[in-house]
């Protein structure tokens, strides 16, 4: 039997179902997903064995969850194709699409608003929800559940989904523009690119791992790696002098306006 039906077969679906088998949370029997492109529906049967089909209401059939894995423009038309279906939860992980806008068009069912990040794909991800006015909390945990098996889970107001969004959301390709300016700037300074780049990596990934396993406040670390007249406060001076800091807020502000246009 189905419990799981996912509409749309792309990387972020194919992150937590793939994980959800790999825990043996789903058997691939149990999971089924509509996707409209042959070659990627046939990827997806040879890769995890789960049940493909280019139909999305046959997805439905069955289900306890529905997952909209979709683009937040075409919501719309799925709501009008799906919105007499009578699964019991539905959870969206459609930027910008708040509940409102999904317990209207699929009126039957629960709904909750979710907002993963990239790192999902590799078991390291950070996902937000916001639980409609009908979500049990059973039904909060299966969300939940959903999520844990790609990292992190946050429930928070639904308010906050935008600004989230905008941070955690858009944030990996934030950070990935980062670690290539440093990479770049390893290459500037006279390293080779297969050096410079692993460096930049670790360099992040162990900070982040550093700030969490130690709960250090981001200028506590700051200033221990700074001395006086030294080479950190150097570079921290360029930096400031460059706006880093604000084009890095003034990046989470506009990603946070743009999902709100998104859900208008």
């Amino acid at each position: 039997m189905v419990q799981l039906g996912i509409i749309g077969g792309g990387m972020m679906a194919e992150a937590i179902f793939s994980r959800l088998l790999a825990e043996k949370i789903y058997l691939p029997s149990q999971i089924q997903v509509s996707e409209p492109r042959a070659d990627r529906r046939q990827e997806l049967v040879e890769r995890y064995g789960v049940q493909v089909t280019a139909d999305n209401r046959e997805v439905t059939s069955g289900s306890e969850i529905l997952l909209l894995a979709i683009k937040p423009q075409i919501f719309d038309a799925i709501a009008r194709e799906l919105g007499d279906i009578s699964v019991p939860l539905v959870v969206s992980i459609l930027a910008g699409i708040p509940l409102s806008k999904l317990e209207t068009g699929f009126p039957s069912s629960a709904a909750i608003r979710v907002m993963p990040n990239a790192p999902a794909t590799v078991g390291a991800g950070m996902s937000a929800i916001a639980a409609g006015s009908q979500a049990t909390p059973g039904q909060v945990e299966q969300a939940k559940t959903l999520l844990a098996a790609v990292g992190e889970v946050v429930e928070v107001p639904e308010k906050m989904m935008d600004a989230v969004t905008g941070l955690s959301g858009s944030g990996p390709a934030f950070v990935a523009l980062a670690i290539e300016a440093l990479s770049d700037g390893g290459v500037a300074a006279g390293l080779p690119r297969t050096i410079a780049t692993p460096l930049a990596i670790q360099t992040v990934l162990g900070t982040a791992q550093l700030l969490q396993e130690t709960g250090l406040h981001t200028g506590q670390l700051k200033d221990r790696a700074t001395s006086p007249g030294g080479t950190t406060i150097t570079g921290l001076r360029e930096l400031e002098q460059a706006g880093v800091r604000s084009a890095f807020m003034e990046a989470v502000v506009a990603a946070c306006r743009r999902s709100q246009e998104l859900g208008s």
